[in-house]
Order: C-alpha cells, then sequence, then structure tokens
C-alpha cells in the first residue's frame, strides 16, 4: 500500500528479530528451533497492527519464495473465526485439499505436512488467544509467522511483541498530506502538527479526520484541530471523536445507512449489501459507499467489495442499539438475507445453460421477475461473485441460522447457497463448504422439529462423511436418518437410510449386517412396487453375498436383478446384471455356465453401446477359455477387447474386481 507511512523503528526491530536467538538456542538444547519464528505486533484497534505487518511482509517478501498466506481469527464484528475455518483458508491458499467435516487436528497435520517443504509467511490477522495460533504454527523453521493482535499471547513461547503506540508527529502530518494534499499542509504547518497531535498519532483517527478535510476543501486545518479539542470529554479517545466529527458531517441517510453496516456479516460490504439494509437504490448505495470509502469509514476491496474496519464497529453498533428501534433492525437484516437469496438463485441460473443445454430464452424465463440490477452478464461475472461473496454468504447462513428469528429465510438461505455451490464447482468440489451448510440445516430442522429436513442433512453429512472415509461417523448419521425419516413417515428418506447403513457394514465388512439392511430396504420397495430400487437393491444384496462366499444366494440375487432390469427395459443395467451372474459362476466353478452368461451379457452390453462393458466382458471371456483349455478363441477375445479400447486400463475393471 502506498499511504503506509512511518514506524522505521518497528519495520527494523521485525526484520532484527527473524534472525535473533531463540530461547531453544541459549538454553543449548537445539542450535535451530524445530518451528517456525513467529513475530507479534499489538496494538490496540486503530493503531495500524495490521498495515504495519503488511508492510513488513512486503518488505521481507524476497526472502520467502512461497509467498504469503493470510487468515484472519476475529471477525470486524468482533466474533471469533473457528480454528477449523482459519486452517481451511490457509489449505485452500496453497492449493491443498480440505476433506470435509475433517477434524481441527487432522486439518492442523495436513497444514503443517503442506508447510514442511516450504518457506512461506502466514500472516495471521487479529489473533484472539494463543490457542488459536497454536494449531496454525509450522513445524519448519523455513517458515515466518506474522501474528496482529491487541495484547501479548503469553501462551506462545519465544515471542516478544512489538507494541505500537501512535505515530510521531512528522508521520502523522504525512499521513494528513496524503489525503488532503501538500499545499493545506504547507500553508499552516503548525496547525497541521497540532491536529496529528489531537489524532493522538493514531492511524484510524488521522485516515477520518484526513478524510473529512479532504470532503471539506475549504475547512482549515487549525479549526479542525480546535473542533476535536473542543469535543466533550465523554468522547471516547481520538478515534471517538474523528468518527464523530465524520459522522455529524453525513447527511440523515447516509447516517442511517452507515449505523446498520454491522450488520453485514464478517464486515464485508457491497452495494446490494448497503441497498437492502438501507432500502435505497443499488447505485445510491455505490455511491454512499463509495463515500464512505473516501472518508475513511471503509477500506475499498477487490470486485466492488468494501471492508468495515474492526475498530469502528463498536461505535456504529453503539449507534444502532440507541437509534435504530429492534424491530426496524430485524427487518433491515431480513432485507438483506432476501436479497441474498435473490442473488444465489440469479447466481445458481446462470450456471446453468452450459451444463443442461439451456438457451439464452430458457435463461431469461428463469430470471423472470427479478429486477436487472440482481442479473448477472454470464455465468463468469455469476461464479466471481460467488466466489468473493463466499466467506460472507457462509458467514450470513451461520448468522441467520444462529439468530433463530429468521428461520425461514435462514432455511431458504442455504438452500440457495448449496445449490449455487453445486451448480457452479460441482458437489465434490464444494464439499468442505457443503459439509458445514448440511450442519446447519440441521440446526435449524432439529430445533424446528422438521423431520424430513432433519433426514435429508444427516443423510447428506453422512454421505460426506463415508466418503472420506469415516465410516463410523457415517453409520450413526444413518441411523438417526433413518429414525428421522420414520418420524417424518417419509418412505424415500426411510429406505435410503436403510440402504445407505447397509452400505456402511458393506465398507466395514460386517456381511451378515449389511445384508439384513439391504433386505430391509429390498421389503419396503417390495411393498411400494418401485421397481428400480427393487433391482438395485438385489444387486447389492448379490455384492454382499459374493464378498461373503455365499455364491448360491449371490446367484438368485442377481438373477432377480437382471429380470427386474429386463422388465425396465434398462439394459445396460440387464448387462451388468449378468456380467456379475458370470463372475460368481466361475467363483462357484462353473466355467461353462460362466461362459453361456458371458456371451449373453456381451450382446446385451453390445446392444447398450457400452465399449468399456464390452471390453471388459471380452476379457472375461478370454480369461475363462484359457481355464478350459481353449487359447486360441481366448486370444480372439483378447483382441476384441483391444480393438474396443485399445490399452485403456479400465477396460479390465470387471477381470481386477473377480481377482
Amino acid at each position: 500500500m502506498t499511504d503506509f507511512v512511518g514506524r522505521r523503528r518497528e519495520l527494523k526491530e521485525l526484520r532484527e528479530d527473524i534472525a535473533r536467538t531463540g530461547l531453544d538456542t541459549l538454553s543449548g538444547r537445539k542450535a535451530k528451533a524445530p518451528r517456525a519464528r513467529v513475530l507479534l505486533v499489538a496494538g490496540r484497534p486503530g493503531s495500524g497492527r495490521t498495515a504495519l505487518a503488511e508492510a513488513f511482509v512486503r518488505e521481507v517478501g524476497e526472502d520467502y519464495p512461497d509467498g504469503v498466506l493470510r487468515t484472519r481469527l476475529t471477525s470486524p464484528g468482533g466474533q471469533t473465526v473457528t480454528t477449523e475455518r482459519a486452517i481451511r483458508t490457509l489449505l485452500e491458499g496453497l492449493g491443498e485439499p480440505t476433506p470435509p467435516g475433517a477434524a481441527e487436528d487432522e486439518l492442523s497435520s495436513a497444514l503443517r505436512a503442506a508447510l514442511a517443504h516450504r518457506k512461506a509467511i502466514l500472516l495471521v490477522d487479529d489473533a484472539a488467544d494463543p490457542y488459536q495460533v497454536d494449531a496454525l504454527l509450522p513445524d519448519t523453521p523455513e517458515c515466518l509467522v506474522v501474528i496482529t493482535a491487541e495484547g501479548p499471547l503469553t501462551g506462545i513461547p519465544d515471542v516478544r511483541p512489538c507494541t505500537l503506540g501512535g505515530l510521531d508527529t512528522p508521520s502523522g502530518v504525512q499521513m494528513l498530506a496524503q489525503r488532503i494534499g501538500d499545499t493545506r499542509i504547507a500553508v499552516d504547518p503548525r496547525a497541521a502538527e497540532g491536529l496529528a497531535e489531537e489524532c493522538g498519532g493514531q492511524p484510524a483517527a488521522l485516515a477520518l479526520v484526513g478524510g473529512w478535510l479532504a470532503a471539506h476543501p475549504k475547512a482549515a486545518v487549525s479549526d479542525v484541530a480546535k473542533q476535536l479539542h473542543d469535543m466533550p470529554p465523554g468522547t471516547s479517545g481520538p478515534l471517538g471523536r474523528g468518527f464523530r466529527l465524520v459522522y455529524e458531517s453525513l447527511p440523515q441517510p447516509a447516517q442511517r445507512t452507515l449505523r446498520l453496516l454491522p450488520l453485514a456479516p464478517v464486515g464485508i460490504v457491497d452495494s446490494h449489501t448497503a441497498s437492502a439494509l438501507a432500502g435505497c437504490s443499488v447505485a445510491a448505495a455505490q455511491s454512499t459507499l463509495e463515500d464512505f470509502a473516501g472518508l475513511g469509514l471503509l477500506r475499498h476491496a477487490s470486485d466492488g467489495l468494501f471492508l468495515l474496519p474492526g475498530c469502528l464497529v463498536p461505535l456504529l453498533q453503539a449507534l444502532l442499539e440507541t437509534k435504530e428501534r429492534p424491530a426496524e433492525v430485524e427487518l433491515a437484516r431480513a432485507r438483506m438475507l432476501e436479497r441474498t437469496v435473490r442473488l444465489l438463485h440469479s447466481c445458481r441460473v446462470m450456471a446453468q445453460p452450459d451444463e443442461q443445454g439451456a438457451d439464452e430464452a430458457d435463461v431469461r424465463e428463469r430470471l423472470d421477475g427479478l429486477p436487472r440490477a440482481l442479473r448477472f452478464p454470464d455465468r463468469r461475472a455469476a461464479a466471481t461473485w460467488l466466489d468473493t461473496r463466499l466467506p460472507a454468504l457462509s458467514a450470513a447462513a451461520s448468522l441467520a441460522v444462529a439468530d433463530g428469528g429468521l428461520d425461514t429465510l435462514a432455511r431458504r438461505l442455504v438452500a440457495a447457497l448449496v445449490r449455487a455451490l453445486a451448480e457452479h464447482r460441482g458437489t465434490a468440489e464444494a464439499a468442505p463448504e457443503l459439509y458445514g451448510l448440511h450442519r446447519l440445516v440441521l440446526d435449524v430442522a432439529e430445533r424446528r422439529g422438521l423431520h424430513r429436513e432433519q433426514a435429508a442433512a444427516l443423510l447428506n453429512l453422512a454421505d460426506l462423511d463415508a466418503e472420506t472415509g469415516r465410516t463410523q461417523e457415517a453409520l450413526e448419521r444413518y441411523r438417526a436418518a433413518l429414525g428421522a425419516g420414520r418420524a417424518a413417515n417419509d418412505p424415500y428418506a426411510t429406505g435410503r437410510a436403510m440402504e445407505s447403513v447397509g452400505g456402511a457394514y458393506q465398507e466395514l465388512a460386517d456381511w451378515h449386517r449389511a445384508a439384513d439392511w439391504f433386505g430391509r430396504a429390498l421389503a419396503q420397495a417390495l411393498a411400494r412396487g418401485e421397481r428400480a430400487d427393487e433391482a438395485r437393491l438385489y444387486g447389492r444384496l448379490g455384492n454382499v453375498h459374493t464378498y461373503a462366499g455365499r455364491y448360491g444366494d449371490a446367484l438368485r440375487s442377481w438373477r432377480t436383478a437382471a429380470a427386474g432390469y429386463r422388465k425396465l427395459a434398462d439394459v445396460p443395467g440387464q448387462a451388468k446384471a449378468l456380467s456379475e451372474m458370470a463372475r460368481i459362476q466361475e467363483y462357484a466353478g462353473r466355467p461353462e455356465e460362466s461362459l453361456h452368461t458371458c456371451r449373453e451379457a456381451v450382446e446385451l452390453a453390445r446392444r447398450a453401446g457400452d465399449l468399456r462393458l464390452q471390453a471388459a466382458l471380452q476379457v472375461r471371456l478370454a480369461d475363462t477359455l484359457d481355464r478350459l483349455g481353449d487359447p486360441a478363441a481366448a486370444r480372439l477375445h483378447r483382441s476384441a477387447a483391444d480393438r474396443l479400447l485399445g490399452d485403456d486400463p479400465a477396460a479390465c475393471e470387471i477381470r481386477s474386481g473377480s481377482d
């Protein structure tokens, strides 16, 4: 940032601290510390601690070729960011996978492993306590960790804080000059020095006063210094006086917009957020936000975003509580959530044309009723909006669920965010975010006694647990989903839960229980006449019987499955069922029957146009013919498989299964 001034002594101290001998070395235990060097910048909010840390990182960045990773441990509103969320942010910055639902210890180990052979800087902003930081510290001394906090972090050894006071007077004057120009400073340099001293050298106060002076070019610097000096003693320090100066100069609509900004999740504001909160047009909100940024009330970020400084949140929160009625605050929050839901709907619709072949007329129809301001020009713009707003969107969903008074809106918001993420990123890539959102749905469903939604959330969470290898946790959630499905009298949820319980037991190699649960799900499907489910479940039973070595039961199950697929006119399903029958017949020592069944399956696969299945079956035929003493015919079938898929190893997938 070009507006950083002063702090040369602090920057020098921080640089010297990198090479400073650590306590481990002084005690004679080690020649080199086994973890990263940790530097701490301590100061009150508004003291410029983050700006100093950023400036220091820019100075030493060339020494760390793997770049800078940033995370924040406290939101501008004062809420503590979970350690899990902070670690995920760092892992995403490294391009490393973040398994959905992973425990904090697992993520911390993954972060340390990812940093083991890197030389990078971790910039950890606004740490609240040492326990947050400890899980982020790399084990390699090649990394550097720079932390900002309000006070010392006594739980982390060998950390000497660089404590910030106010800027010296020349630096304070220089900061004012960046805002209002050198001419007004040169006209009355003593008044400029007095104003810098009146602001206590506090960068946040100087930014506010400098912004006010820039917006009032005819105001004298000396008059502003006197105005600050004459404010009532109850005004809280230089920052409070500077804020009061700016706030009272705003028109009434802008004052109200400013008071409502603490409602913006994690302090991230854009024109739509401000428009919904204040109940004004998007264009008017954008103009107001630009004015706020010029006055030092907001900071510019990328892609039309503004950040609310954390040091101003307590002042704004006090105004919000004293000047706004609770009902008006609730209404503003509801308007903001409703606007977010509509934007997410528009974002999701823009992701669909490429995937589903929808034409422009279809898109217009799905967006019918949305104002032009809520529409995105194309898919890329919608995806960019989703990516840049995702931290605020996730926080909005969490806050809405925690509030408890807007559960209907909260459910709609979570559902819209889930759909938008799934459309733009796919369920696999979005799984870490989806896991948290499904937990929010579960919280609301349990609180409101919504058994159907509870079952759906439990099934979704269990599926993600199963995909990441937490089979026991998945099993418990599947059982809970079964109970919720029964309470809701939802046959789909109960059938899905019973089948999934069977699948979890199958993964745990408990064949008896797996067969029992698949049988329960099959009984329900038979009672309801759900033929597609019947065929699938007969196949799953056949698999379990095969693993257990019960080949007779397995053959009967797969034969019934094949008959079911035939009645459904599902040729690919029938071909795969017959291929499984051939495999089991081979296991049971009946190669002639396996050969006959396999040929029938090949014909069905050919009719279905499934080249991969055809090739795999040709390989199986070749293996069977080899066992029957017909190598010439076996070579012909292998040649046929090669012609179908060449050297693609996936062509041997069925053969690998039988091996």
